[in-house]
């Protein structure tokens, strides 16, 4: 992908949001722009149950920012052998699935995710 090295994952936005220092930690030095996020963080964070119209705003901000990623069967394939070979549950596995496919450093605070990979 052109220009773009990482992908984050959900907790790191969450924790964006929020100001939580090891998120903004993780991505101390690194541009929006050159990152990625895939269709299961979109998902996971805006149907949040309860979330306000203010935090769908910051959390659209910062998407926009940042390069989307679909999910295909390249995807897909990639995802069904995480799952077989790890036992990761769904989301946690498209993620993967999608920095592998595409080369891309994952930006994470899960420990066992960020060991998997």
């Amino acid at each position: 992908m052109n220009g773009i090295k990482f992908l984050t994952d959900t907790n790191i936005l969450i924790g964006l949001t929020k100001g939580h220092a090891p998120a903004v930690d993780r991505l101390r030095g690194i541009a929006l722009s050159d990152c990625a996020y895939s269709s299961i963080t979109r998902m996971e964070l805006l149907g949040f149950p309860g979330i306000t119209e203010l935090e769908e705003q910051v959390i659209n901000s910062l998407l926009k920012q940042m390069t989307h990623i679909g999910i295909d069967t390249t995807i897909e394939d990639a995802t069904i052998e995480l799952r077989k070979q790890h036992r990761m549950k769904l989301p946690d596995a498209i993620i993967a699935a999608t920095a592998l496919t595409y080369r891309l450093e994952l930006l994470t605070l899960d420990k066992t995710l960020g060991n998997k990979m």
